[in-house]
């Protein structure tokens, strides 16, 4: 990475350019029971620039952002806002000095209204009290700014978690932040609410806002980020224009190895069957779906949002009643809309909403390991304690997983542990059919390469994977086939040989979005071939 400039022999040195930085933080050092989290890092945030910060779970962003805004001590360094020094742990000063911090977990009050949540410790007061209506009309004018259409006097807890979120970012700004700090900002809402973040963000650095955000997703630093810094083992090992940075480069810098390292080798396959899908009618598909799935494939599913891969995944797993067709496993029929009579043939699926459908993050790593099949592990209504923990704890360590113990909440949890604990708990049972939608989203590049690693290892034993990803690289380098996908119906599909071609993106691209070579739309489906 040297060439790209500073690389981890310069980082613990004086930020750059410190005189036009809005925050500065000088060989910042932190440790938690005698284990090192920062190791000398130093950052600098400017006006009117965003600031993407990478690396993976355990890397130190989320201590070195909870330092920056005060609710940390740090062991050594310092931290300076506007050039004055931040007294170490003190988030009130961190505040005073505009330093503002949106947690993954939002510390919004979810009984109180909008308006409320806004003017929170610094309420409008008049001779008689509270000036309700004026703090209603100003809210408005706030929300309006930043393309936030609703009713102030609505309660927190009934709005979208990424609308919160940009409340709490028009609350920073309002209490004169200059500096805002982001933590994951898009890891649990949607397509359409990251896209409004995004415009948001956009705004404050036109406002002259320093802001700094975590993430997993290359496509939102691309999209966003004026500089990456990507941290590695408490070091800071990058701080460059994402101009100067590749997407290998960024990866390459947080895993600390080549990219090409994190996919494992695919192994053969079998030519029998286990899955086979014929003429199944997809609710919302435009048109029946046939295809099979043989004992240790891996079969890719990509296309566009909104192509019918996780509609597709639930009618097989029984969440959505089919209209039509059949699912058949082993040769033998599946009863539709059932997901009980699907986990009976032996078909397991890993949700896309890991959070919302996958987990029960109040529960333990042992409760919700034990969810799918409450029957084996109970007699007369009874958990058999011993063998319960006993079983989970085998597949949890054959899945590498990291906790202080299966009683562990799942909430605490890193993402990529939770995926691994959403995932090893099918494996306490037989599995023929494993279905993946989106394995690896919100998960972090190190977590990747152990998840891609039990993808191919459960292929290797003899499961039929159908895996759905908006990744194209865990298309390219995981599938033994991929099938595009389009309003349901499969547009294409491409062999192993295919997608080692260096045209293969275009051509994925190409059939997901209906266009032919010449960028025109066309109706027309690639023939699949028969084995699809």
């Amino acid at each position: 990475m040297a060439e790209h400039g500073r690389d981890a022999s310069e980082a613990g040195g004086a930020p750059q350019q410190a005189g036009t930085a809005l925050l500065e933080c000088r060989n910042i050092t932190k440790g938690f029971g005698g284990v090192p989290v920062l190791k000398g890092v130093s950052l600098h945030l400017e006006p009117g620039t965003i600031t993407a910060l990478a690396g993976e779970n355990g890397a130190g962003k989320s201590t070195l952002m909870k330092i920056a805004s005060g609710q940390y001590r740090p062991d050594g360094g310092e931290v300076f806002v506007g050039g004055q020094l931040l007294p170490a742990g003190n988030p009130q000063a961190a505040h005073k000095l505009g330093v503002a911090i949106v947690p993954q977990e939002l510390a919004s009050i979810l009984e109180l209204s909008v308006y409320e949540n806004l003017f929170v410790g610094r309420e409008l007061r008049g001779p008689f009290g509270l000036r309700r209506k004026a703090m209603i009309e100003e809210a408005r004018k706030q929300l309006e700014v930043f393309g936030l259409d609703l009713d102030p006097r609505k309660r927190m807890g009934d709005l979208a978690v990424g609308v919160r979120q940009i409340i709490e970012i028009v609350k920073a700004t309002n209490t004169g932040a200059g500096v805002i700090l982001l933590d994951e900002p898009s890891s649990a809402i949607s397509e359409r609410e990251v896209g409004r973040l995004m415009a948001v963000m956009r705004k404050l650095r036109e406002d002259g806002v320093a802001l700094l955000f975590t993430t997993h997703k290359m496509e939102e630093m691309r999209a966003l980020a004026d500089r990456v810094v990507v941290l590695r083992d408490g070091n800071l090992v990058v701080d460059l224009p994402l101009s100067e940075l590749s997407d290998d480069d960024i990866v390459t810098a947080m895993i600390g190895r080549e990219l090409e390292d994190l996919f494992p080798d695919r192994g053969g396959h079998s030519d029998e069957v286990l899955l086979e899908l014929d003429e199944l009618q997809v609710p919302g598909a435009s048109e029946p779906m046939s295809l099979t799935v043989r004992r240790g494939e891996i079969v890719g599913l990509s296309g566009l949002v909104g192509a019918g891969r996780t509609e597709l995944m639930e009618t097989i797993f029984g969440v959505r009643t089919s209209q039509g067709g059949s699912v058949k496993v082993r040769g033998k029929k599946v009863k539709p809309g059932e997901p009980a009579a699907a986990i009976g043939a032996n078909i397991a699926l890993v949700p896309e909403d890991r959070k919302g459908s996958g987990a029960v993050l109040t529960m333990s790593v042992l409760d919700n390991a034990t969810l799918p099949d409450l029957p084996m592990f109970s007699t007369a209504g009874m958990l058999r304690g011993g063998f319960r923990r006993s079983k989970i704890r085998e597949v949890m360590d054959s899945v590498r997983l990291r906790s202080r113990g299966l009683d562990q909440s799942m909430g605490t949890l890193s993402g990529g542990n939770q995926q691994k604990v959403v995932l090893a708990r099918w494996l306490t049972s037989d599995v023929d059919v494993l279905l993946l939608d989106e394995p690896t989203r919100g998960v972090d590049v190190g977590a990747r390469s152990e998840i891609y690693r039990i993808i191919t290892d459960l292929a290797a034993e003899g499961m039929a994977v159908l895996m759905a990803s908006s990744d194209m690289p865990e298309i390219l380098s995981l599938s033994h086939r991929a099938l595009v996908l389009r309003e349901g119906a499969v547009v294409g599909e491409l062999s192993a040989d295919d997608l080692a071609d260096s045209g293969v993106q275009d051509r994925i691209f190409r059939l997901a979005s209906g266009l032919d070579s010449e960028g025109n739309e066309t109706n027309a489906a690639e023939p699949a071939r028969k084995d699809a």
